[in-house]
């Protein structure tokens, strides 16, 4: 019970100010794979304004990229938006991992906190949710609307200047969305229990055996949902 007490106590570190001062250090991240998505939306033949209504709307930087990549192979409308479905439906599930700690709030605010969230800001918040076991809304919009603002305006920043850099991949650009996942992870690994490190280390096999074995059957975005789903649901089983 006063465990439960404790959850609903607030602190300087729960802050709308904080949480835009916790979103900086991956902020970096955004900009460098903003700025290339802006650019290969230019080349695409998107216009700024096109940009800027995908990084409003849409606002998931693998789907953006997978849709231009299908503008340019003259994909169906129906494909697109079925891909773009299927690639963003792992935000049901960092949703979910996170409304546990959101269920004081109305479904107002959830719903507002839900639309916003990234593997980024999902990213941020668990390693947050690990140390101090709570987690407040206030809190949470200051590190979603930070990284949202920062996303729209390095897209369309990267779409004005994209026509004079022919070649992003020269400057590293199209590494930048994996160096911010790593980094997360590491800062996630540092608040691991050592004796749960070894049960962690096992469903991330399981996630790897499993995508190489769906690969065959299924497409590959399709395989990586799959896997993650039985992963996670044999790791919620299985955890002590």
């Amino acid at each position: 019970m006063e465990l439960r007490k404790h959850e609903y106590v607030s602190s300087d570190h729960d802050t709308y100010l904080q949480g835009i001062k916790d979103c900086i250090p991956t902020l970096f991240g955004y900009m460098s794979v903003g700025f290339a998505f802006g650019i290969v939306g230019t080349a695409s033949q998107l216009s700024i304004i096109e940009i800027a209504c995908l990084s409003i709307f849409v606002y998931a930087g693998s789907a953006q990229f997978i849709i231009c990549a299908l503008l340019a192979a003259q994909a169906p409308v129906s494909a697109i938006i079925l891909t773009t479905f299927i690639v963003n439906l792992r935000h049901l599930l960092l949703c979910l991992t996170l409304a546990p700690f959101f269920t004081r709030y109305s479904w107002a605010k959830n719903i507002g906190i839900g639309a916003l969230v990234t593997d980024e800001t999902f990213g941020v918040a668990t390693t947050k949710a690990v140390t101090q076991h709570t987690l407040h809304a206030r809190w949470m919009n200051g590190l979603n609307v930070t990284a949202y603002l920062c996303w729209i305006l390095v897209t369309i920043l990267g779409a004005s200047i994209g026509r004079w850099i022919s070649n992003p991949e020269a400057l590293g650009l199209d590494y930048a969305l994996a160096a911010m996942f790593i980094s997360l992870l590491i800062l996630q690994l540092h608040f691991v229990v050592p004796e749960k490190l070894k049960h962690y280390l096992k469903l991330v096999v399981y996630v790897i055996l499993l995508m190489v074995g769906l690969n065959y059957v299924m497409p590959s975005h399709v395989a990586v949902l799959v896997s993650t789903l039985i992963a996670a649901t044999i790791g919620v089983v299985t955890d002590k």
